[in-house]
């Protein structure tokens, strides 16, 4: 016989995805300048091409600089934009 074992209560914190968790990580990328967005894009990529940094971290880098990458090619796109203009 199995005996019936109580489960932990589920909180808002525990149904959050790895998404949420990332996106709420890089929350901060949206408003950081070209410059300073690149300047830490390149240092990820360093820190990668290094290979010193476990695969958790590696891939928090990776999504962290995905992020980055995102927001440099976005300020990239609108500056050109309002060039044509």
């Amino acid at each position: 016989m199995a005996k019936d074992t109580p489960q932990p209560e589920t909180t808002a914190d525990d149904a959050a995805s790895p998404e949420t968790a990332t996106d709420d990580a890089n929350a901060d990328v949206a408003e950081m300048s070209y410059e300073a967005a690149r300047d830490e894009l390149v240092d990820i990529v360093a820190r990668l091409e290094n290979g010193q940094v476990g695969l958790e971290d590696s891939m928090g880098l990776w999504q962290r600089g995905e992020a980055l990458a995102a927001h440099c090619a976005q300020w990239l796109d609108e500056a050109e934009a309002k060039l044509k203009d």
